[in-house]
Order: C-alpha cells, then structure tokens, then sequence
C-alpha cells in the first residue's frame, strides 16, 4: 500500500534457474499494445518507463519494481513476472510466463500517514516452484 505522491517498492524472487530470463511488471490483464510493461534488459541495470523502474538483482536472486509519484488510479492488480520463451531446436513456442499478481492499493495523503518522501516496500515470493 503506498500514499498519493509516495512511492512503492515491490521486491519479486526467483528461483537460480530463472537468473537470466527477463523480468517484468506491468498492469493486468498485460495486453502488450494496451498495457505500460517495463522489463529488464540485463542483470544490474535499471530500465524506466515514466514512474515506473525495474532493476534485476540475480545476486540475491530477486528484481525490484518501483512506482514513483503515485496517484490514486495506479491502485489494482498488476504482474510481477519472468519471460519464459522457449526457443529449442525445431521447436518455437511459448510457455506460460511465471508470474505472481500482486494488488496495489493507493490511498489519499492524511496526516496521520507517512509523508510522501517514504517507501513502502513488499516483497513477493514470484515464481517459487516445488
């Protein structure tokens, strides 16, 4: 949950064999010609679009989305996700990216919340299988 001018950060895991798949976060339902996407173009490096930055950290294993200057209509349901495209010999198609739906919720500034200037951090368990 973040605050009207605040800021949100959203901390996604990924399993070692995902390391140098692309990471994304965009808004549902992630209709690439309707919908903002910021990805990753390689490990370490931050890619912005608008508000919205991505960095992965495949040190730790877990890539950082962060939304900036936030405003009410960025509340709802966006996906923190890892590209998985097959490409194998004789074979191109696609899998089911790996993903973890992640609510987001905006609220009005009052004095009783934190100012703009702070944080919120989350962290999700993204792409975890057993």
């Amino acid at each position: 949950m973040g605050t009207v001018g605040g800021s949100l950060r959203v901390q996604c895991r990924y399993e070692e064999k995902y390391k140098t798949f692309t990471k994304y976060w965009c808004r549902q339902p992630c209709l690439p010609l309707w919908n903002q996407t910021v990805a990753t173009r390689g490990s370490e490096e931050e890619m912005r679009s608008g508000r919205v930055s991505i960095v992965d950290h495949p040190g730790d294993l877990t890539f950082t989305v962060t939304l900036e200057n936030l405003t009410v209509d960025d509340t709802g349901k966006y996906r923190c996700g890892i590209a998985t495209i097959l490409h194998e010999e004789g074979l191109h198609g696609f899998l089911p990216d790996l993903f973890l739906q992640v609510q987001v919720f905006v609220s009005p500034r009052t004095r009783e919340l934190m100012p703009p200037s702070c944080a919120h951090r989350v962290v999700c368990p993204c792409c975890q299988t057993s």
